[in-house]
C-alpha cells in the first residue's frame, strides 16, 4: 500500500494526476482519509493541490469524514494562499455540520477569497457562502444582495453562478 504523498507527487499543476485513484482508495479505505488529509500540508504544492481535489471528491459522498478535521481546515482556509486549496476548501466545508458561531465565522474567511486574484476562487467562495447561509434568513438576505452585486461587476464565471444561486434563493 503506497502512501498517498506518494502517489499524488509528480507532474505540475495543471493536471490533477493520480488524485481519482486516492479517492477510489479511502472510499473503499475510510480510515485512509486521515492520511489525505494530511496531505493538505505537504511541502510539495502539487501534493497539496491533488489531496484538496481528492478529498473534495470524497466528501462530496461521505461529508461525515471531514468533521474530526474541522478546526484545521479551519486553519488552512484562513492561512493558505495557494488558489488550488482554495476553492477546494470552499467547497468542502460548508458540508460539516457547523454551530452558527462556526458559520460566521468561516464565512468570514470565504467573503476574503471574494478579493482573490483567481476567478475560481471567487467563484467557489460565492457557492460557499450561499450554501453557509441556507436556513438563515438574514444571511440569504445578505448572500441575496452580495450574488446581486455580482450579476453587475464580476468576472463572467461569476455572474454566471450568481445567476443560479439567485434563482435558487426563489428568483431575486
Amino acid at each position: 500500500m503506497q502512501p498517498f504523498e506518494r502517489i499524488l507527487q509528480g507532474g505540475d499543476r495543471r493536471s490533477i494526476g493520480n488524485s481519482n485513484q486516492v479517492v477510489a482508495q479511502v472510499l473503499r479505505q475510510p480510515a485512509r482519509f486521515a492520511e489525505l488529509i494530511h496531505c493538505l500540508w505537504s511541502p510539495e504544492p502539487v501534493v497539496r493541490m491533488r489531496a484538496a481535489d481528492a478529498a473534495e471528491k470524497v466528501s462530496l459522498t461521505q461529508p461525515h469524514l471531514l468533521a474530526p478535521f474541522q478546526p484545521e481546515l479551519f486553519a488552512l482556509a484562513a492561512q493558505t494562499k495557494q488558489p488550488e486549496l482554495r476553492w477546494h476548501l470552499a467547497l468542502m466545508i460548508p458540508r460539516l455540520r457547523l454551530s452558527a458561531s462556526q458559520r460566521d465565522a468561516i464565512a468570514d474567511v470565504f467573503r476574503m477569497y471574494l478579493d482573490d486574484r483567481s476567478s475560481l476562487v471567487k467563484t467557489c467562495a460565492l457557492q460557499a457562502l450561499f450554501d453557509l447561509s441556507r436556513g438563515s434568513p438574514d444571511a440569504e438576505t445578505e448572500v441575496g444582495a452580495l450574488l446581486e452585486r455580482v450579476c453587475r461587476t464580476g468576472t463572467p464565471a461569476m455572474k454566471a453562478r450568481a445567476r443560479n444561486l439567485l434563482k435558487q434563493l426563489g428568483g431575486r
